[in-house]
């Protein structure tokens, strides 16, 4: 292991900076670090050990590392608790021990720590409270998601670390409520507490959060209205707060956060019309989604505007009234994206079920209406949505045929139309559908043949056409009028096919008679021959005869073809 040359190194107590990350080193640290702090006097300022494979336990020795600044011990394998004599890096300003498998509480050493301006303890088993007191008054970014903290965030949070720009306590076990000192953070970005058990209402402290660019709240069980002093956050891009009991309607001071790209309020008890200043006064939007909630009323047409929106879900809402005909102006929808971008995490309703993305969710492209009271016709227009992936409309009173040109949507995977009122015939382009995987069109009025070929010939479920009585054909039992009678053909095939059955007749009769015929023939002469001795005798003769004269013959005209090869030579 290229680690355990360190014992050999010499002049290890004049280095300043170690960076061995992103290699594949292994084994334990323990002799090596030791070998590091043996040092009288060691200057190591930088230690980068991350994304390797190295484990066991973290050695006392890191403690003696006297001018340490940087400990970064990232994405190992690192197991049992945090060594108390880190605290005496009195210079350390970075601490990273994310990803790793240790455990316990961490130690009240760390509260010596007066410098350290980032914390990375997450992804680690970590149990106990959140360690206020601990931290220095310059922390800037503490990140402690992925761990098993319990009980509620201190009240004073906000006034002991008052520098604070990222604060991630992402999928823990805290509860009680959201403490308002959290107003007194002036200088925060991004805010995660998603994925705890925190209660009570949003507080009114937005206003002293000038800077604030991402809110996730997401999966705990807070309650009331959403604050009006939101609107206050001028440079938001996040807002995702489903999954929890928020009522009453969206508060209308949101429109000024007109930079905001994800709206996620899902899973909620939101109520009244689905706000017409969305698409009025949110251009940015990428990402909307309200669903589970209990908005009513139509769906307003200025969504349309929305031409960067890619996801678009109000699905399990009790909206009315028909889709609006301006949808295929999403051209979110219609556009290749060229380049990577980051727009956090959603769950996305795809094939029934919900999916979390992350890195890829700039490439999903969905629209889900489904669960809700919408009437009318499917609109035309939703067919211009060429990247659309997702199109679920399922559970309304829908009424009209498909689309003729929904073969035109070629990047759809998910097709739900299930749970209509859809009539007249399956479009013949359906089948042109290469990526799709995942089709319901049960439970409506559809009739005629359904489609075959292509794509349609793996969507062999029978489920998938159900309690569509007119509707025939594979993968279904129905058979389609005429499947039980031989294919009419055309009058000027009629001659061709009765020649063809006329040879035919004639070949059967022909291969019949010729066995008696052979039978007769052979047993008839030799049956004569065996009776009657003349006839014998007079046949063998012949014979006889044949053979003497084919053989002279032979015999004459090779001794003719010796003569001239005799005289062709003298």
């Amino acid at each position: 292991m290229y680690i355990e040359r360190l014992r050999n190194m010499d002049s290890l107590c004049n280095l300043k900076t170690l960076i061995l990350s992103q290699n594949v080193l292994n084994g334990e640290i323990t002799e090596q670090i030791d070998v590091l702090s043996g040092c009288n006097s060691s200057w190591l300022e930088t230690l980068d050990l991350g994304f390797n494979d190295l484990g066991g336990f973290l050695p006392n020795s890191l403690g003696k590392l006297n001018n340490l600044k940087f400990l970064w011990l990232w994405d190992n394998s690192f197991v049992g608790s945090i060594p108390s004599s880190i605290g005496n890096l009195s210079y350390l300003e970075e601490l990273d021990l994310s990803d790793n498998a240790m455990n316990g509480t961490i130690p009240e050493a760390l509260g010596r720590l007066s410098k350290l301006v980032a914390i990375e303890i997450s992804k680690n088993p970590l149990t106990g409270v959140v360690p206020l007191p601990l931290w220095s008054s310059n922390v800037m970014k503490l990140y402690l998601y992925d761990n098993l903290f319990s009980g509620p965030i201190p009240l004073e949070f906000g006034e002991r670390m008052p520098m604070l720009t990222d604060l991630d306590l992402y999928n823990n076990a805290l509860n009680g409520t959201i403490p308002l000192s959290f107003g007194k953070l002036n200088n925060l970005l991004t805010l995660v507490i998603s994925n705890n058990h925190l209660s009570g209402g949003i507080p009114e402290f937005w206003n002293g959060l000038p800077y604030l660019y991402a809110i996730d709240m997401n999966n705990n069980n807070l309650s009331g209205e959403l604050p009006s002093s939101m609107g206050s956050l001028r440079f938001l891009r996040f807002l995702m707060i489903s999954n929890n009991h928020l009522s009453g309607q969206l508060p209308s001071a949101l429109q000024n956060c007109t930079g905001i790209h994800t709206l996620d309020l899902g899973g909620n008890r939101f109520s009244g019309n689905v706000p017409a200043w969305i698409g009025e006064r949110l251009p940015n939007l990428l990402i909307l989604r309200l669903r589970s909630n209990l908005f009513h009323g139509s769906i307003p047409s200025q969504l349309c505007t929305l031409s960067s929106l890619h996801i678009l879900d109000l699905g399990q809402n009790n909206l009315s009234g028909f889709i609006p005909s301006c949808v295929g102006n999403l051209s979110g929808m219609a556009s290749e994206i060229n380049s990577q971008r980051y727009e956090g995490e959603l769950m996305v309703l795809r094939k029934g079920r919900e999916y979390l993305y992350k890195s890829i969710l700039y490439l999903v492209n969905s629209m889900d209406l489904s669960d809700n009271n919408l009437c009318g016709e499917v609109p035309e227009g939703v067919t211009n949505l060429s990247r659309l992936g997702t199109l679920n409309l399922s559970i309304n009173h829908l009424t009209g045929k498909i689309p003729d040109n929904i073969g035109s949507l070629q990047g759809l995977e998910t097709l739900d139309l299930s749970r209509n009122h859809l009539s007249g015939v399956i479009p013949p382009g359906m089948a042109s559908l290469t990526s799709l995987n995942h089709l319901n069109l049960s439970y409506n009025n559809l009739s005629g043949r359904i489609p075959t070929g292509n794509q349609l010939q793996t969507l062999d479920d029978p489920s998938i056409y159900e309690n569509n009585p007119a509707l025939c054909g594979p993968p279904t039992t129905a058979k389609c009028p005429g499947d039980d009678q031989r294919p009419k053909t055309r009058s000027g095939d009629n001659v061709e096919d009765e020649n063809e059955n006329g040879d035919g007749f004639e070949m059967k009769w022909f291969y019949v008679s010729m066995g008696p015929g052979f039978a007769v023939g052979f047993w008839g002469v030799c049956v004569t021959l065996i009776v009657k001795n003349s006839w014998r005798h007079a046949y063998f003769r012949l014979v006889y005869d044949v053979k003497e004269w084919l053989l002279m013959v032979i015999s004459l005209n090779v001794a003719r073809l010796r003569r001239k090869l005799n005289l062709g030579s003298i």
